[in-house]
């Protein structure tokens, strides 16, 4: 078990292509109490000041393994090179 602070400081990294997504950005949780999906934000910046592109939302399925310093997640590779909304069975 770990605190939801430990989760959002460690690296999310895409298991199809090893991309480093980007950090926790919110949560979507159920009525009771569960983590549904992840939201990360988009990494990209334009300008390196603003946001280009959409934050990237991991249903908890998609998490492979949640380990010491990354957690691992298996997200489409255009979804995430993208930067765009990926949701699975939506």
């Amino acid at each position: 078990m770990f605190k939801v602070s430990e989760l959002a400081r460690r690296d999310f990294i895409n298991v199809l292509d090893g991309r480093r997504l980007g950090p926790v950005k919110d949560m979507h949780i159920d009525g009771r109490g569960r983590v549904r999906a992840l939201v990360l934000r988009n990494g990209k910046k334009l300008f390196g000041l603003f946001s280009a592109g959409r934050d990237v939302v991991v249903p908890w399925e998609q998490i492979k393994i949640v380990g010491v310093h990354a957690v691992l997640v298996e997200v489409g590779e255009q979804a995430a090179a993208d930067g765009i909304l990926y949701s699975q069975g939506r």
